[in-house]
């Protein structure tokens, strides 16, 4: 596939997606991308068919806001993270009043940061395990607290599931079960 900068910014910009999030799905920095939409870079061949995929999936917007209301008025305590960056992408009123500051302060942003060390434990066991590659789409442990005063982490019992969003993105949505 050849494709000019012109035509990777005209299709980044027709799917509402900054350069740093493109960058982010084909794991290159955002400058990296400015280039190649200047046409100083040139994309190399794994590039180009990693961004045709990108371009050519199907946009289902409507679905990823149907998933976002759903997580949001779940009754249970439940949040979506991008699986890649741990970005907060949607979370429940439960989880919400769990945290000690609004949602805003949160959104956007990684929540890696947090994470108590049976999470990060569990996170770095996910490569080995397939997760990435889809051969484990779910995962259920206990998290150990965090004890952090802003977004706490109780002793308790999550589930993880990998949710495929309609940018080729994979997202991740934790829910609490015990």
């Amino acid at each position: 596939m050849t494709i000019s900068g012109a035509g990777i910014r005209r299709m980044r910009l027709l799917r509402s997606m900054k350069q740093g999030h493109l960058a982010e799905l084909l794991g290159v920095n955002q400058a990296t991308v400015s280039r190649w939409e200047r046409d100083q870079l040139a994309l190399s061949a794994e590039q180009a068919a990693k961004l045709e995929r990108i371009f050519s999936s199907q946009q289902h917007a409507t679905v990823d806001a149907a998933l976002k209301r759903l997580v949001e008025d779940s009754v249970r305590p439940v949040h979506l993270i991008c699986d890649r960056t741990h970005r907060l992408l949607s979370a429940s009123r439960p989880r919400q009043a769990e945290w000690r500051a609004p949602l805003g302060a949160f959104l956007g942003r990684s929540l890696f940061s947090y994470a108590s060390a049976e999470i990060a434990a569990a996170e770095q066991s996910l490569e080995e395990s397939g997760w990435h590659e889809g051969r484990l789409s779910s995962l259920t442990f206990d998290t150990g607290t965090n004890g952090n005063a802003l977004l706490p982490i109780a002793d308790g019992r999550v589930t993880w599931e990998r949710i495929m969003l309609s940018d080729g993105s994979t997202g991740r949505l934790v829910t609490t079960i015990g």
